[in-house]
Order: structure tokens, then sequence, then C-alpha cells
């Protein structure tokens, strides 16, 4: 059945028609039948009902207008309810007519025992709603009611009453069934008790969509009954954060609602969603991004205000509220404090402890590329050039602040050279006998190996080695390697000869992989040979 909620009769009686009918489409026994006069007569009981309700339904839209002083816009929905009415009534004897020509053309009812004769026949039904082409009329009429109401009521829940049978679930998937339009589907090949029956369950889906439309009408007047039945106490503390020997301070006071309302909840022209406390009762939901543009340079505040509106019936109430927005506090915790190695990957941990968890800040700036890091508030920063660099920081959309910050260029890398793990002695110099290899290396500044650990790996790539003699070279050679061995040179040694080193090629490995060409502090060293 459709329209309105069925109670479990109506249920039933809805099922016990869909069976009788499916067991009429396979041909069985027509013992059936006697069933379908039974659900006739059930089915017109329960119309009798929803009829009464029906009817009570207008009245109490009625009497709610005219309580309220039947202002216009109460009115024009008390007309409307009156249509949906008038309309329902108008079919509904159409229909009538429909079941008694059905009786009446099949012999009527036995005047002793008022059983209908012609139970069993199967061509006036046919003949009534398909060759006289009554079936069509009955669909044109059910299916414009129930586009009125759809646009009366500008609900979507009323869809077509009279539909074929490739819009019927049960019938779609049967290929004997499934082509069939309304008029052969429900009155083809159908006794006289089923057509009465078929009748009479339309009548009850039609009133039942005339229940469910008066309802809907009912609520825009507030017809229903509504009464303050739930009563909470409530506690408005003014924080619930209280420093130690500080005062705690609340309003305490009891908010009423009634289960039966349906308020509507806005704020500066916008409706926001609706939802249910722990007590059943229904509150907007505010929820929206604090701005300011202006701060009081001592409070460090800007005030703000918004309207809110609730809308429940034809009342609606204003409440202006006015916050403050307090100005971030950018914290920015780094190794390099304010000044950001050119090129580097410089870490900084921002902070805003103002916002709490809402916090989830992006970074943004055009002197320098910006990597977010794997926690809010945590980013690396590789300035692009030696200009400043401004480090936008921004929350939900929100701008907070610019940070800025000095570019500093990166330290040139110490050479250390050792000889069997040892530094070399270039003041005392080294024997030839112990001088078989050596290790040239390129070693990061203290600071800055300590501020950005991951840009301060080197590697000597091309290294210069002579052996001099009075002024006179006697052997040169280039190495691509920080070990040098020089088991080769030994021979050459004398004492008091030189061997220079000259380093010319040293790469740093950045933070973002890449190799950049660096210049030592010192490049050329004399180690003498005793």
């Amino acid at each position: 059945m459709a329209g309105g909620k069925e109670t479990p009769r109506q249920k039933m009686i809805g099922m016990m028609y869909m069976v009788l009918t499916a067991l009429l489409a396979l041909n069985v026994s027509s013992a059936v039948l006697e069933k379908f006069v039974f659900i006739d007569e059930a089915l017109k009981e329960s119309g009798v009902a929803l009829a009464e309700k029906n009817n009570k339904t207008l009245s109490n839209i009625t009497a709610e207008v005219k309580k309220k002083g039947d202002r216009g816009a109460d009115v024009k929905v008390l007309n409307g309810a009156k249509d949906v009415h008038q309309m329902t009534q108008d079919i509904l004897s159409y229909m009538d007519g429909l079941r008694k020509r059905m009786a009446d053309d099949t012999g009527g009812y036995d005047p002793d025992t008022h059983e209908l004769k012609g139970a069993k026949d199967t061509e006036g039904v046919a003949n009534i709603m398909i060759k006289n082409k009554e079936g069509e009329k009955l669909k044109t009429q059910l299916n414009e009611y129930s586009k009125k109401l759809a646009s009366m009521t500008g609900s979507s829940e009323f869809t077509p009453l009279a539909r074929d049978a490739k819009d019927i679930p049960m019938a779609a998937s049967d290929p004997d069934q499934k082509m069939k339009d309304f008029s052969e589907y429900y009155f083809g090949d159908t006794p006289t008790a089923a057509g009465m029956a078929t009748i009479s369950q339309l009548e009850t889906e039609l009133l039942g969509y005339e229940s469910r439309a008066l309802e809907i009408l009912a609520e825009k007047v507030g017809a229903k009954d509504v009464e303050f039945d739930r009563v909470v106490p409530l506690i408005r503390p003014t924080s619930n954060v209280v420093a130690s020997g500080a005062d705690f301070e609340a309003d305490l006071f009891i908010t009423a609602a009634a289960s039966g309302m349906n308020p509507t909840f806005s704020y500066n022209g916008k409706e926001v969603p609706a939802e249910t406390n722990e007590f059943g009762i229904k509150y907007g939901k505010v929820k929206f991004a604090a701005k300011a543009s202006n701060y009081d340079p001592k409070t460090l505040m800007s005030e703000q205000k918004f309207k809110a509106q609730i809308n429940l019936n034809d009342s609606t109430y204003t409440i202006d509220h006015t916050y403050y927005v307090v100005k971030p506090v950018i914290q920015v915790r780094s190794a390099a404090l304010q000044a950001l190695y050119m090129n580097c990957g410089n870490e900084l941990d921002i902070q805003v402890p103002a916002l709490g968890t809402s916090y989830n800040p992006s970074f943004s700036s055009s002197e320098a590329t910006i990597v977010k890091g794997n926690r809010p508030g945590l980013v690396v920063v590789v300035p692009k050039g030696r200009s400043k660099v401004n480090l936008t920081v921004s929350n939900s959309g929100n701008v907070l602040g610019t940070e800025r910050f000095d570019v500093k260029k990166v330290p040139a890398p110490n050479i250390e050279i050792t000889s069997r793990n040892r530094p070399v002695d270039f003041e005392n110099g080294v024997a030839s006998a112990a001088l078989t290899t050596i290790k040239v290396s390129a070693e990061a500044d203290e600071n800055f190996a300590r501020e950005v650990p991951n840009d301060a790996r080197y590697r000597v790539k091309k290294i210069n080695v002579k052996l001099a003699r009075s002024g006179r070279q006697i052997k040169t050679e280039d190495f691509s390697s920080e070990n040098i061995d020089l088991r080769a040179w030994r021979s050459l040694f004398r004492p008091g000869d030189n061997l220079i080193v000259k380093v010319e090629d040293v790469s740093r490995r950045t933070y973002q992989g890449e190799n950049e060409r660096v210049k030592p502090t010192t490049t050329i060293y004399n180690i003498p040979i005793k």
C-alpha cells in the first residue's frame, strides 16, 4: 500500500491481496476468489477508517487557522487542504461507480444470500476497464492526483498511483506480465470479485496519499499538537578552564522543548544543520572559521558579531551574539633561529597554541620551496636565493600571519688530510717511509652541521697531487677519490721534498638530493717530507 503509515492490519491485507493476485496470474483454482470477497470488505473498512482520520485532520487545520486569526498564509494552506480533500472525494466517487458497474454487469447480488452472483465472471471487468477504456481514464485521474499532491506539498514521495507492469518490481521480472499496461495488468482476465478488490485496494492507497498530504499541510500551520514535554537543567560556564585560586562562574538555567517541533536554524542568513542532543532536544550547530583584520594593540583581541535565527512554526527568534577573536601568536622553533641557510632544508617547528587541536596549518612563500612535515606545524623551508624569506602561515584558509627570515650563505667546508688515521703534521712534515696513503676529506662547519644536518654532506671529487724538489716538479697526478695511494711514489721521495695537495672539486649533497659545487676555505696544502 502507498501513502501514509499503514497499520498492521492494513499491511496484512495488502500482502494477502498481492499473494492472491499472483495466484490468479498463475491460473490457480477459482476457489481463491472467495478470499477476494473477504479482502474487498476488509479494504473497504480500512478505507472508512482512513477517511475518518483525514476528516479529523482537515478539521484540525480549519480550527488552527481560525485560532491564529485567519492569517493569509494559513488560509492559503487551508484552501489547499480543502482542495486535496475534494479531489480525493471526486476520484473515490468515480471508483465507487466502477465497483457498482462491475457488480451490476455480472448479475448483481443474490437477494437472499447477498452474495455476488458473478464473482467468477472474467469478462465483465475486462469489458468495463479495457474494452470501454475506463482503466485508462482511472490511470489518468490517479496519476494526475499524485502530481497535484507533489506540487501542493513540495514533497517527492507522491509517486504515480497507477503503474504499468514494467514499473512494478514483481511484474517487471515476469516475461508474461511485464509488457502489460495498467488496465491489462490490473483488470485483464480478472474475475469480478478480484476486480472489485483491486478497486478497493486503489481506494485505500488514494486515501493514504490524502492522509500524508494533509499531514504535511497541517505542519505548515502548526495544526499538530505541540506541548513542551522536555525540561532540562543546563549550566553555561564563563569558562571551563580556571586557574587555581580564580573564581569559577556559570549561569544555571532550564530549557524546554517539544518533541513534536521541527525548528530550523541559521546565522547571518545561512541555514545550519540541526542535531539532537542526549536529551532529545534539537539544536543548530554553528561552526565557522573565526576571522579578524583589526586587533586592539593592547589586548590583541577583535570584537566580532553575528546574528542567529531560530524559525519555529510561524515565529522567528533572533539572537545578536558578540564574540572575540584573539590574534594568534606564532611561535617558531628552529636550530637556525631567524636566519635560514640558502638552498638548504631548514626545519622549522611553527606552532599557534591558541588554536589548540584545531591547528592544521599550511605554509606558503614566493622566495622559498616549502615541504610540509609529518605533523602539524613542522615544515622544511628551502630558500631559493639570498634575499629574505617571507613565510605565510594559514589555518583552514585563514591567514594567521607572516614570519620573516634572513637568508645566509652556506659556510665553506674545511679540508682535513690524514695519514694512517692521524692528521698530517704540516709544520714538521711526514717521514717518507710512513707516507704510503693519505685521505683528503671535506668537513662541514660545526654550527652548520648542527642546524641543517641533512645538508652538511660533502664529498671531495678531484684532487691534484705534486711532488716538488727545490722548486722543480718531480711528479704530478690527479685523483678522483678521497683515499690516495702513494706507494708507487715512495721511491721518489727525498728528505726536503714537498708533497703539494690541491683540492680542485668539492660537492655538497643538498636536502633535496642534488649535488652543489662548493669551494673550501683553503684549497692548497703543503706536506714536508722528512
